[in-house]
This record gives C-alpha cells, structure tokens and sequence, in this order.
C-alpha cells in the first residue's frame, strides 16, 4: 500500500489508512488460522456473532454445478479486451479471486495456489487452466502484468504464460462473477481496502463450479483430484481414478476424506490379486521342478 507524504491531517490520515489496513489484514488471517472465517453458509451463521463488524458480510457461499456466466468482459494483462468464454474448453479451470494490491491475505492465497501447482505434475496451461481475477475495479492491466510476471518466474515451468490469466475489470462485470461464485466481500472506505474470504475454485471445461477449496493452503492431492474430477477424468491416471474410489469431496470442509469402506473394498480386492498371482507364480514353480 501507498503511503503520501505530507504534513498534518493529511499525514494522520495517511497513517490511519495504513494501521487500519494492516489491522483488516490482520484481523481476516487470524480469524482463517483460528478457523473462524466462514467456510459454508452454515460455519457463517455458527460464527456470526464471533466475528467482528468487518468481517460478518464475508464469506463464500458454494454455488456447486451451477454455470458461471462466461460472456462476461474483463481486460487481460495486456489491457486487451476478453470473454471468460474463451479460457473454457477442454481443460478444467482454476479461478482465484484476488486483488493485486492486497496488503496481505491475496498474495497469500496466490502463493498457496503456487505451491500447490508446483507441487503437481500437471501443468497449467496443459492440463489446466488458471484465472486470477482482482475484485477491485480500481485496479489496471498494468498491475495485472507485474503480477502474473513474478508469479511465471516463480512456477518456472515453460508454457505456463499462455495458460495462467491475471485480469482486470469494471464493477458490473466482477459483481457478476462474485455473486455467480458465492465470493462475498467488503469494502473498507476507512483503509480503503477489502475485507474478504480466503479460497480457490475448480470448474468444470463447461464453465460450471465443481470444487471449492479454503483457505491459504490447498493440498497438492485435494487440488490434483479436483482437477481430474473436474476434467471427468480426461486428465490423470488409473491411479487417480483409484483415490477417486477411495477419497471423496465434503463441501463441509472443501477437502477429500477417506471412504473407509472403499479403502477397505480396494484393500481385499489387491490382496486377493497378490495372493492370486502368488498363487499361480508358485503352481508354476512347482510343475517346472516336476518336469525335472
């Protein structure tokens, strides 16, 4: 954030901008390490009365399978005029709403999202899509391009440019988006900041919203099953498509639990395989040593 220099009211009141923008901070990363910032609509109405003033008309509310609309027009990094129409196709797409000049809570949602695409042995841009869109109208193309330039050099793979997305827009359009998603958010005018919840989105090639993943850290394993879900298992492997037996989806919780009854399904299957082929190695053995 931007500190003016100068002298008297001005001064204070550039300072009390900046206090009051690192409490808002503050606040919203301490409420997510607590657990406190909404998860679901019922954590929100559980928590109301804990959370404070700025934070109680935040949240998200999931909007699973439902169809975002992708004829909406944003700018990319580039200033160039874009529908969200055109990073849907046959790829599943990760959405990050985040605004670029956050003091504190967006930057690190976009590095938990790094971590967990590096993490990955998909690539974005191949396997997947990503969009990073900033709910702040005020913000510009010009800053979109710094940041998606530091978040390139830090995923260091090749190609990944041509399918992460940082881009910008006018309130009509972002307040489309958010409400399509279940994003709520609040502006400060005191810190001149937003007060906002913490996640990731996975959607469908389609354009519908298929997982939702909270806070500042997502599992590399939540995030690679969502995308192979997502993608209706066009990405991945056979190996995904077991864990995908064994581990399901808890709106609850935006994360995959064990199904214990398909682990212990996929256990005696595998050990009457082992046991089989053990079986059938040995038999062999046994008529080779007959023969001589």
């Amino acid at each position: 954030m931007r500190l003016h220099t100068g002298t008297g009211a001005a001064t204070t009141k550039s300072w009390r901008r900046y206090v009051g923008s690192a409490v808002l901070s503050a606040i919203g990363v301490m409420y997510i390490a607590c657990g406190l910032l909404p998860l679901t609509a019922q954590a929100q109405e559980l928590n109301a009365g804990m959370q404070p003033a700025e934070l109680r008309d935040v949240g998200i509310d999931q909007r699973l399978n439902e169809q975002i609309p992708l004829d909406l027009t944003f700018r990319d990094e580039t200033g160039k005029s874009v529908q969200l129409r055109q990073y849907f196709n046959d790829k599943p797409v990760v959405l990050i709403l985040a605004y670029y000049e956050c003091p504190m809570l967006c930057t690190m949602v976009l590095n938990g999202a790094l971590r967990a695409f590096r993490a990955l042995s998909f690539d974005v841009g191949d396997e997947f899509q990503v969009i990073t869109v900033s709910f702040d109208p005020r913000e510009t193309p010009e800053l979109a391009a710094k940041k998606k330039k530091s978040y390139m050099e830090a995923y260091e793979r090749a190609g990944a440019a041509d399918g992460w997305h940082f881009l910008t827009g006018d309130e009509p359009a972002i307040k489309a988006l958010t409400q399509a998603v279940g994003f709520r958010y609040k502006y400060d005018p005191e810190t001149e900041q937003f007060a906002h919840a913490s996640g990731i989105m996975i959607l469908t090639p389609q354009g519908r919203l298929s997982r939702y993943f909270y806070g500042i850290d997502y599992g590399p394993r939540d995030v690679r099953l969502g995308l192979v879900e997502a993608s209706e298992g066009k990405i991945g492997s056979p190996v995904d498509a077991v864990l995908l037996y064994c581990f399901h989806y808890d709106p609850k919780t935006g994360k995959y639990g064990a199904v214990i009854m398909n682990i212990v399904r996929v256990a005696g299957v595998s050990t009457l395989v082992i046991l089989g082929t053990f079986m059938i190695v040995m038999f062999r053995r046994e008529r080779r040593m007959k023969v001589r």
